[in-house]
């Protein structure tokens, strides 16, 4: 295997070898090698120029590459494990001025501070922390807008809960939050045979675009409020499940026109938003 274009640089698996970069399974790491995945992946998050790209967990740096072979100008690369910080400088001297890296969590950055202007986040993200790390990004841009795209490989079964439409199997509380706050996509699935080691499930790459407006505009810790007394008890109508919430359940429920006896994932998304809207008045009258 060679390297990317023109770069010179080495084939991933010699990048691996020679800065000992085995995967390790405590930090979720599953590295791509095929390069035109890689490329289709940094593709899909195009126009790379115009805007910061944040990468999640490079690891040996095969999407890094890719990224900024297919045009990033601006790339910074947060890797948790020091074992690849010298394959993130090798890539750096290939590209001048192109890539930043940071050692440390993704989990604790504070993106105001990394991101001046606006983002993109394109990254395979390890599986252990992916959930998390996508709800943080979007609570992080309600309160100030700074990412235009998010172009992520997930678990498949997280990919189809993010895109699930109402009334299916799927369709929970991280639909609900996901299609609020962005517009969006699954957009291919992954092979685990694409993955140094392979892992046990199959992949998918998702790409959410943050909404300009979201409608209608409730808050957001009412709406995780809202969702999680639904959908902690989803087997049950929503007049049970949502009793907890609203003291007069019923009467709510009906002030909105959904019918008290639906279940939670019949409810779409904007009926759960106006929930939370009337929770925020509930709130303030207490």
């Amino acid at each position: 295997m060679s390297g990317i274009g023109e770069d010179g640089l080495p084939p991933l698996r010699d990048v691996i070898a020679a800065h000992g970069l085995a995967a390790k399974k405590a930090l979720g790491q599953n590295f791509l090698f095929d390069l035109n995945l890689t490329r289709k992946i940094a593709r899909s998050a195009a126009p790379l120029d115009n805007c910061t790209i944040i990468e999640i967990g490079p690891g040996p740096g095969g999407l890094t590459r890719a990224l900024l072979a297919e045009g990033a100008t601006d790339v910074i690369a947060i890797e948790r494990d020091s074992r690849a910080i010298p394959a993130l400088e090798q890539i750096g001297q290939a590209y001048p001025g192109c890539l930043r890296h940071i050692h440390g969590d993704a989990l604790q950055q504070d993106w105001s501070s990394i991101v001046k202007g606006r983002a993109k986040i394109v990254a395979n993200l390890p599986y252990n922390i992916a959930t998390p790390l996508l709800v943080g990004w979007i609570s992080n841009n309600i309160k100030a807008p700074i990412f235009e795209s998010f172009t992520l490989m997930f678990q498949k079964e997280v990919a189809l809960r993010i895109v699930a439409a109402t009334g299916s199997s799927d369709y929970g509380r991280l639909s609900i939050l996901c299609q609020w706050a962005c517009e969006t996509k699954r957009l291919f699935d992954v092979n685990r045979a694409s993955f140094t080691p392979p892992p046990k499930v199959t992949s998918s790459v998702v790409h959410l675009i943050p909404r300009a407006v979201r409608t209608p505009d409730c808050n957001l810790a009412d709406l995780e409020r809202v969702t999680a007394a639904a959908f902690g008890q989803r087997r049950k109508m929503l007049r049970s499940s949502l009793a907890s919430v609203f003291p007069e359940t019923e009467t709510t429920l009906r002030s909105l026109d959904i019918n008290p006896e639906l279940r939670a994932e019949q409810l779409p998304v904007k009926k759960f938003a106006e929930l939370a809207i009337k929770l925020s008045e509930l709130l303030r009258r207490n």
